[in-house]
């Protein structure tokens, strides 16, 4: 008889942010798959949960499916957690997931925090209909291609940043789209919470010493015809 595999969204940065749901079902799994063990182990600890932890990260994913299916099948039970927020959002899950469909396991998912939808809701942005690009690219032509398809979109567009590029990042967006409205998300539930709305050109120009975690939402503005003309470039 098969188990039960479990996605369960997990805490941001606020450990508080975390469902009854999720909790019992912590609780219960025989196994949780953790994108970094020590990272959960800590989680756990902190609500007195004592399970068997296994690594389940983007190096090691392609490897590890195969056992936790086989795992699931044989009747043990697994949660899937990554190192905050939701699995699969720019965090390893997807190869397990389908790997649990072809299987003929249906995956209970847990939902819970995200970064993205926390910065949707705080964004002030649009949001009838928006994107998600994942990570942008670190190469300098692709992320030129990068930010001129957001901003050549009708939607309000999310992606991920590193504080080693987001003021090369306000930059760039300033430069392709200086009237572009945006909204920088600085560690979300955490301690130093910030949110930064202005134009591309309004929050390029600030002079700061950038740390966290970022995600960054922008609204199209300008010219889409300028917009194009680089995508093409």
């Amino acid at each position: 008889m098969d188990g039960k595999l479990y996605l369960v969204s997990t805490p941001i940065g606020n450990l508080e942010d975390i469902t009854l749901r999720a909790l019992n079902v912590l609780k219960s799994v025989d196994l949780v798959a953790a994108e970094d063990t020590r990272h959960t182990r800590q989680l756990l600890s902190h609500y007195d949960i004592h399970v068997k932890l296994d690594s389940c990260h983007a190096f090691n994913e392609h490897s590890k499916v195969s056992g936790l299916i086989d795992f699931v099948r044989s009747g043990g039970s697994v949660a899937l957690v990554s190192d905050a927020g939701t699995p699969s959002i720019a965090d390893p899950g997807f190869l397990l997931v389908r790997s649990a469909l072809e299987a003929g396991i249906e995956p209970v998912v847990i939902p819970g925090v995200s970064a993205l939808t926390f910065a949707a809701t705080a964004s002030g942005l649009p949001m009838d209909k928006f994107a998600f690009w994942g990570f942008a690219p670190v190469k300098p032509g692709k992320r030129g291609k990068f930010f001129a398809r957001i901003l050549s979109d009708d939607r309000t567009g999310f992606f991920f940043e590193s504080p080693y590029r987001i003021a090369r990042t306000l930059g760039e967006l300033a430069a392709l789209a200086p009237e572009a409205k945006i909204a920088v998300i600085r560690e979300a539930t955490k301690l130093h919470e910030e949110i930064l709305r202005g134009s591309a050109a309004e929050l390029a120009a600030l002079k700061r010493d950038w740390k966290g975690e970022f995600v960054v939402g922008v609204f199209p503005g300008g010219s889409a015809a300028d917009v194009d003309a680089e995508i093409d470039s």
